[in-house]
């Protein structure tokens, strides 16, 4: 897989069977009805629509509505848009008369960073900075950055020093967002409520991260292969899903440094990277839950993550250590 500076995600998904149909609601479609499909690019990852439908023109419009919709998500969230609303709101440090999904989103953030005593924090994006400007320069310390700088970006960290009010986002300077952690699982679940709300049963949407409408056309379960941290292309694992969303975080999708000691996941707490984990993959009714709590998982030992499971959304959580070796978390 390409190594980019995005958060990316490491889910292959298994698509109906070729010559399947599906169902609008109560009513058998033909076996040679073919999906509707659709791919791209969205919030820096690859991104897919499957939707199966009687109408075939209608399936087409909806993916044609369902695009424009995350687009226009995305111009609020993109890190890379020099005219997002993100990018706004880091350059002054304030932004008047939000879009009301940026403060559902960012208000779900901090949740999030509640449930996780504070692993989870959107405002890290100053120590990307630090690592990235870092192994930018030829003359790299292979050893990372200085202890100082990193104290000194980590200083700039904490989403509890955002003020998010429906009228205004306020932070402090200095300070930095990024939604990279959790916009992928939100744009998705719009875009699923969408589909629902257009009558779609059986569908699969992945804008970064991947959510279920329903089963199979069949009635079986999509299968979610977790990639192998160490082979491009093998899967490691595959989850059986029906009308859930499932997320993958791994350090080896965004690494700074040729080591591979560096990557994109951050402790707030101390500034470094995540280790612990070669990938953590969540499996969830919500892709904004499997998303965010992927992030913050890779930070934590499992008998803190098992802790958290009833509370958290989080129906199974998938591990694979530094290891190799996978394991099993469920509530």
């Amino acid at each position: 897989m390409t190594r980019t500076l995005t958060r990316r995600r490491f889910i292959r998904i298994s698509a109906a069977a070729a010559g399947l149909g599906v169902l609008s609601p109560g009513y058998p479609v033909r076996a040679e009805i073919a999906p509707a499909t659709w791919r791209g690019t969205m919030l820096g990852a690859v991104a897919t629509m499957e939707i199966h439908d009687e109408d075939r023109s209608r399936a087409e419009r909806l993916i044609a509505l369902a695009c424009a919709e995350a687009r226009r998500l995305e111009r609020l969230f993109s890190l890379y848009l020099d005219d997002s609303a993100l990018v706004a709101l880091n350059r002054t440090g304030i932004l008047l008369d939000p879009a009301v999904e940026m403060v559902d989103l960012l208000s779900a953030s901090q949740r999030y960073s509640t449930l996780t005593g504070g692993l989870f924090d959107v405002t890290v994006q100053p120590l990307w900075q630090l690592y990235a400007g870092h192994f930018a320069r030829d003359d790299a310390d292979p050893a990372g950055p200085a202890a100082a700088a990193i104290e000194a970006a980590r200083a700039r960290v904490g989403s509890s020093r955002l003020s998010i009010s429906r009228d205004r986002i306020v932070m402090p300077k200095g300070m930095a967002v990024t939604l990279n952690g959790i916009a992928q699982g939100y744009v998705t679940d719009k875009v699923v409520e969408l589909l629902r709300a257009n009558g779609i049963s059986h569908s699969l949407v992945d804008m970064g991260e991947a959510r279920a409408i329903g089963s199979r056309p069949d009635g079986r379960p999509w299968d979610v292969g977790i990639a192998d941290p160490d082979l491009v292309g093998r899967t490691k694992a595959v989850l059986p899903i029906i009308d859930r969303a499932v997320s993958t975080s791994g350090g080896y999708g965004c690494q700074f440094d040729p080591a591979a000691r560096f990557n994109h996941l951050f402790d707030p707490r101390s500034g470094l990277c995540a280790q612990r984990y070669r990938s953590v993959t969540t499996v969830s009714r919500c892709a904004t839950a499997a998303d965010a709590l992927s992030t913050a998982f890779s930070l934590m030992p499992e008998d803190q993550i098992r802790s958290l499971l009833p509370g958290a959304d989080i129906d199974r959580v998938h591990l694979i250590d530094a290891a190799g070796r996978s394991v099993e978390l469920s509530v």
